[in-house]
């Protein structure tokens, strides 16, 4: 995975990392300032709270003016999880590329210390399916992201929201955005503590469903489990997932609830598509030591495309909605 000499663009003060506990940050504090990096390599996974250099997406950056940003990005022929999908890349790697991106400049650019949590309240990603289709090279991939509503106290982020714009071979392949807020240490033990203190230990792996009936090859990347009630699962939480659950985390990953959405949609559909559109927005922690259930529902028909509604429900309380749009069967 790397970029040519032109997309790696690093500022002089990128922070030299040090290795992320559990959870969506890290330990320890931003350290010295870092030297742009050698051509042709990925940023540091700990500026994208990954473990596995594998699974980093983006391969440089650069300030714009402002609250406005360049990045690049590098997308594999082939990904353990983000599999092709009828010859396109995975939009979902789309969504993990802006997710990597939000993260990067809260690091980097917007100096979030590391040890701090990222709450992210929503997550879009919108696609076309004509430039996301798998070559024989990997895709490289500009992104153009702006910052809004920044919100400080004092030098300290409280949070931003943000927007992407990517394109491969300048050709618009995706854009999408999300909100985040920024918890520090302290704050994120107190926020956590009710929920985290005698919770045990996650709950047993259940059984999932047949890999076609949402899209997937393998049960391994199965995120969802029979409940014997048509539109309605289990959510089925492999904490030692390779991608998923690729660094210790004391919740549920946004990207495995937007998954589950996926394979809900697929199976409510009754056909595999590259999604055109998926939204989440996440309004609670969803908890490993208790059951999520996930319903699907179909939801009237805008033009060629099909959209479901996706939720996901724990102890009785939302805890995200999600809405999946598919082009047309065969389309």
């Amino acid at each position: 995975m790397s970029a040519p000499a032109s997309h790696v663009k690093h500022p002089s003060h990128a922070a030299e990392a040090s290795p992320p506990g559990p959870g969506a940050g890290g330990t320890g504090t931003l350290l010295a300032r870092r030297p742009p990096q050698i051509s042709g390599s990925t940023v540091p996974k700990e500026l994208v709270h990954r473990h596995n250099p594998a699974e980093v997406m983006l391969t440089g950056w650069e300030r714009r003016g402002g609250d406005s940003f360049g990045l690049t990005a590098r997308w594999p022929r082939f990904h353990r999880l983000f599999a092709d999908v009828n010859g396109c890349h995975d939009p979902l790697i789309a969504a993990e590329t802006i997710r990597q991106a939000g993260s990067l400049l809260l690091h980097a650019e917007y100096e979030v210390p590391f040890g701090h949590q990222f709450v992210m309240w929503n997550l879009s990603v919108s696609t076309w399916r004509g430039p996301l289709a798998v070559w024989t090279t990997p895709a490289d991939i500009d992104l153009a992201v702006t910052c809004h509503d920044v919100k400080r106290r004092g030098k300290a982020l409280l949070g931003l929201r943000y927007e992407a714009v990517l394109r491969r071979d300048g050709e618009v392949v995706a854009h999408g955005g999300a909100a985040v807020s920024c918890v520090s240490p302290a704050a994120y033990r107190r926020l956590r503590a009710p929920q985290l203190d005698g919770a045990g230990p996650p709950l047993p792996l259940t059984s999932p469903v047949a890999p076609h009936e949402v899209g997937r090859t393998s049960p391994t990347d199965v995120v969802l489990s029979p409940t014997g009630q048509r539109g309605h699962w289990l959510l089925r939480v492999d904490t030692h997932h390779p991608v998923l659950f690729e660094h210790p985390v004391d919740h549920v990953p946004g990207m495995m609830l937007l998954e589950a959405a996926r394979q809900a949609t697929i199976s409510t559909l009754g056909y595999t598509a590259p999604p055109s559109e998926v939204t989440g927005e996440f309004s609670r922690y969803a908890e490993l030591h208790r059951p999520c259930l996930i319903e699907a529902r179909r939801l009237p028909r805008r033009g060629v495309e099909e959209s479901v509604l996706v939720t996901g429900e724990q102890d009785g309380e939302n805890v995200f909605r999600s809405v999946v749009t598919l082009p047309p069967a065969g389309g």
